[in-house]
């Protein structure tokens, strides 16, 4: 995929070509044998509903492979941190109320400058120690507030942030999501 054509859609709020691209991607992964789709990204998941229809095979959900790992390990109230589009829409904190668990994001300026980081430096592969301070800060806030733990909702901030970094549980959705996806696939 070419991230570039999706982040336009991203920031042009233009979620329906989006989601026009990867029901395309996906449907075509399906002719090709595939048994399942994982979409490699948290935020693209909110255009779920628009791919799942343009196929038969299962996707296997981002969030709900992080709320089933949340509920094993008894987390209860956890912060996210992602992009912007992650942190404050629906389709993604849903799936973690559904499942009981009550999410804390940071306040604005706090989403700006994680969403910042995201795309102006993670996914340019820029790791940088001042960006580490700035997400430690927001998720010792967070944890201040309640949080037993912080989901990094954005494959890249795994990059930044590691469990050496912080006294809480941190869920890498990339290496859940990854988990999740071998085990499927050695399922009967």
């Amino acid at each position: 995929m070419d991230f570039a054509e999706i982040e336009k859609c991203q920031a042009e709020g233009n979620w329906e070509r989006s989601g026009e691209i990867l029901a395309e991607a996906a449907a075509n992964l399906e002719k090709a044998g595939a048994d399942f789709i994982i979409i490699c990204t948290n935020t693209m998941h909110k255009v779920v509903p628009q791919i799942q229809a343009a196929v038969r095979i299962p996707i296997l959900h981002i969030a709900e492979a992080t709320a089933a790992k949340l509920k094993a390990d008894h987390i209860e109230r956890v912060a996210l941190l992602g992009t912007k589009y992650t942190m404050t829409q629906a389709f993604y904190k849903d799936k973690l109320t559904e499942n009981n668990i009550q999410v804390l994001i940071p306040g604005k300026d706090e989403i700006e400058a994680v969403n910042r980081i995201i795309y102006e430096e993670l996914c340019l592969g820029v790791v940088s120690e001042a960006s580490k301070k700035v997400y430690l800060t927001v998720i010792d806030s967070l944890a201040a507030k309640g949080a037993q733990g912080v989901i990094l909702g954005c494959t890249e901030i795994g990059l930044l942030i590691q469990q050496r970094d912080t006294d809480i549980p941190v869920f890498d959705t990339a290496r859940i999501h990854g988990m999740r996806a071998a085990m499927y696939s050695m399922e009967d």
